[in-house]
């Protein structure tokens, strides 16, 4: 596949897969199709929709490696949290644990629920944070390590979203269960850039979006509930199938676009014809070849990366980018001066450039990157 399988504006160098994604043609095709179902006939869509939504979840689940019953579709991954976060119990003094890597819209969520609760936020500095070094297993050992008798649940990255780092899940949920903590996995970018068995892995909750690198329609994601906590799973609106239960309960708010969870296996069925493995393997080769370029053309430093994910990142110089509104006008200039869209993240010291690579993307792209960032940065 290439740009040409897209919508994308073939004049730009995409470079920010990670934050958006991009829908192939045929799953917008298809998303169209359904579209245009609905409104030629309303009423039997959605007398028939739910059927149609189980049947969805049922592909993505085989996917993911999870049972159907136990996944919902959601908008997003924020969504998720929000669920996940709605249906756990918390009192006054329970704490939850984040990280100083955690997404900023979660960081919310679990900051709301804690102050309706009179719970506790406890952020878990990791290692590295000034120069990138630091492993998975240090990371972990720094999350278990904060965990202290009040803990109640505990948020964390599959892929960390501003640094692009892969966290060991499976050690993460193991340790915090054997601790009795509740476990909330932030998913966002692991559906289609890692093999996945949900079942396996066994997180309380975990979710994940589908549009950003599984070729779903914008908005899609799921949610994974373990079987003790289905039953108390609690919708963020009241849903007509409350008394149902999970999932439909999460996934039925009367006259939604149900469209996008319905073309979402579509785009797994991309990976059909060019292989799950081959596009991973292919994803993660590219993204290390444009990380090598960009950084000795602009002598940025690449922090430590994980071989087998699409995205990586380089440091920034000391002061550039290091609030929310100063990265975004990086970004907004980047993409005037060289026609380039790439993820400029804030961090304490320096911002951070993160890299992504798809199918579309070709090495040209992060040449076109390297050749003018050196004299915007200067």
């Amino acid at each position: 596949m290439n740009i040409d399988d897209f919508s994308l504006d073939p004049s730009v160098a995409h470079l920010n897969h990670g934050s958006f994604g991009a829908v192939p043609h045929r799953v917008r095709v298809a998303q169209n199709e359904l579209r245009l179902e609905l409104e030629r006939n309303p009423d039997v869509f959605f007398a028939t929709v739910m059927d149609r939504v189980a049947k969805a979840r049922n592909e993505v689940a085989a996917f993911l490696g999870a049972e159907p019953d136990g996944l919902a579709f959601v908008s997003n991954v924020t969504e998720g949290v929000a669920v996940a976060l709605n249906s756990v119990p918390l009192a006054p003094g329970d704490q939850i644990l984040i990280s100083d890597h955690t997404y900023g819209a979660v960081e919310i969520a679990v900051r709301r629920a804690a102050e309706r609760a009179g719970a506790e936020v406890v952020m878990v500095t990791l290692p590295g944070q000034a120069d990138g070094e630091w492993s998975g297993d240090e990371a972990a050992d720094a999350f278990l390590g904060s965990v202290t008798p009040r803990t109640k649940v505990a948020v964390f990255d599959h892929i960390t979203s501003n640094t692009a780092r892969l966290l060991p899940a499976r050690r993460l949920v193991d340790g915090f269960r054997a601790l009795g903590v509740v476990t909330i996995v932030d998913a966002a970018h692991a559906p289609g850039m890692l093999e996945l068995d949900l079942s396996e892995l066994g997180a309380d909750f975990w979710t994940g979006n589908l549009h950003k690198w599984a070729f779903g329609p914008r908005p899609s994601g799921v949610l994974a509930v373990a079987p003790a906590w289905r039953d108390r799973v609690e919708p963020l609106i009241p849903s007509f199938y409350q008394e149902a239960g999970f999932p439909k309960s999460v996934e039925f708010q009367g006259t939604r676009d149900y469209t996008a969870w319905l073309a979402a296996p579509h785009g797994l069925r991309v990976f059909d014809d060019l292989g799950l493995h081959a596009v991973q393997a292919r994803n993660a080769e590219l993204v290390a070849r444009g990380r090598s370029i960009v950084a000795g053309a602009t002598g940025l430093r690449p922090w430590r990366s994980d071989p087998e994910l699409a995205m990586c990142v380089l440091r920034l110089p000391d002061g550039v980018a290091e609030t929310q509104p100063r990265a975004e006008a990086l970004s907004a200039e980047i993409y005037r001066k060289l026609g380039c869209r790439a993820g400029i993240k804030p961090w304490p010291g320096a911002g951070l450039l993160r890299l992504s690579a798809q199918v579309y993307n070709r090495e040209q792209d992060y040449e076109r990157l390297a050749t003018g960032l050196r004299g915007i940065l200067t």
